[in-house]
């Protein structure tokens, strides 16, 4: 899966969640993040995460 850094997921309730930087702050720090979180970011398909 590939999102810009620049994509902001808006929500049904109206709200907004900058879902670009999200996942490039996470990979950029992926050696901090721990196994859980890794094996829950792999499984929503990112290479990256497994």
């Amino acid at each position: 899966m590939t999102v810009a850094r620049a994509h902001v997921e808006r929500l049904e309730d109206g709200s907004e969640v900058k879902l670009g930087v999200f996942l490039s702050n996470s990979k950029s720090r992926r050696a901090k993040l721990t196994a859980h979180k890794l094996a829950a970011l792999a499984g929503l398909g990112l290479r990256w995460a497994a």
